[in-house]
């Protein structure tokens, strides 16, 4: 597998939501192109001093994204593109 590390904001265009109510990326958009995730995928919350993070690793079925939110969905991060 090929991982490619990115760190860069990306726009997230349709969220979705988990049984709990926890909201996840559904679709994003990178360089111009468009993906759309299959599933919610897994999360992790870190904890960094007083900040809270939550980095997320989705999957379009072809291609596994990590992603890193602020905790409060205004800045979403493309950390990685592994597939």
């Amino acid at each position: 597998m090929n991982k490619r590390d990115i760190n860069e904001q990306v726009i997230v265009t349709a969220m979705g939501f988990k049984r709990d109510l926890a909201v996840y990326p559904r679709r994003i958009e990178y360089q111009g192109l468009t993906y759309d995730f299959i599933d919610a995928g897994l999360r992790c919350l870190v904890r960094h001093g007083g900040r809270i993070a939550e980095i997320l690793t989705l999957t379009d079925g072809s291609a596994d994204f990590r992603l890193r939110s602020d905790n409060r969905g205004y800045s979403w991060t493309l950390l990685s593109i592994t597939g």
